[in-house]
């Protein structure tokens, strides 16, 4: 196989006048070299948009689902540019778990968030980078880039959340005119169906971190998953990032019955449902009304 030569673009999709005022200096040095790790994975993207392999399964993840070679290939991206960065952040990440690096953070990846639409050519994908230690609350950093429409959301703790440097905000929940993202399918449960029959308007594509974001910037009211079993639920690698952002942009994020995640572990094996949300008034109006 040719080895990829691919020099890492210098364009950043932020400006930096902006992150130096709003962020302090560790935060902005993170910020850059998750853009650079964000914008060589698109390229990988892009590099392996038309190679007859690149849905091979050639490896079993973590926690045991297939590998393949699209995400193998994003993965060792994301490690050489850290090795090229200098950086000494542990890595937990969806397909091969933890690797230790002698770092005091971690950085919690999802090289392709979403790889089913790619491996199919939809276009509803990112590579989804998180910052911090411990568990979701001591995440201090979140990168979402969108792989196909070149945008990326992030947020530093304290500072809000932006888009292509752009401040986002959540939206008000307008009762009887909710528009909500929730993941469906023969796995759902029936909770799930219920809240899909409940609002007025659904969407689902595929890309946790994308449909949270959506959230995040006021474009829909909620994202909920749950599944069963619980194994067919969410690790902290699908939704860490994203929910940096979303808190930062006034939102939160809980289980599928409203209980806080901010506890919840940065490892391979947890699993989770997730309700995410932009007003706290929708899940109270939720729980009251039946929707849950």
């Amino acid at each position: 196989m040719r080895q990829r030569t691919a020099v890492i673009p210098e364009e950043t999709p932020i400006n930096a006048s902006r992150v130096r005022a709003r962020v302090h200096e560790r935060a902005r040095r993170d910020l850059e070299v998750l853009f650079r790790v964000s914008l060589a994975v698109q390229q990988v993207v892009r590099d392996t948009g038309n190679t007859p392999h690149r849905a091979d399964v050639v490896a079993m993840g973590a926690d045991g689902s297939p590998t393949e070679e699209l995400d193998r290939l994003a993965e060792a991206e994301i490690l050489r540019v850290l090795d090229a960065e200098g950086v000494k952040w542990d890595l937990l990440s969806e397909e091969i778990g933890h690797v230790a690096r002698g770092g005091d953070r971690t950085l919690v990846v999802d090289p392709i968030d979403g790889s089913t639409n790619a491996l199919r050519n939809l276009p509803f994908a990112t590579v989804s980078l998180a910052l911090g230690e411990r568990d979701l609350a001591g995440i201090e950093t979140g990168v979402v880039r969108d792989l196909y429409r070149g945008t990326t959301y992030w947020a530093s703790r304290g500072a809000g959340a932006f888009c292509d440097g752009r401040p986002i905000r959540t939206r008000p929940w307008v009762a009887r005119g909710q528009l909500c993202f929730v993941n469906l399918g023969s796995h759902a449960t029936e909770r799930a169906v219920r809240l899909a029959g409940k609002a007025r308007r659904i969407r689902s594509l595929g890309c946790a971190s994308l449909e949270m974001l959506m959230v995040a910037q006021g474009s829909a009211d909620a994202y909920y998953f749950e599944n069963t079993p619980d194994g067919r639920n969410l690790r902290a690698t699908d939704i860490a990032a994203a929910y940096r952002i979303l808190t930062e942009a006034g939102g939160g994020v809980g289980n599928a019955a409203g209980a806080p995640l901010d506890g919840f572990p940065l490892t391979a094996e947890g699993r989770t449902s997730v309700f995410a949300w932009g007003d706290p008034a929708f899940p109270k109006a939720a729980v009251a009304e039946g929707y849950l």
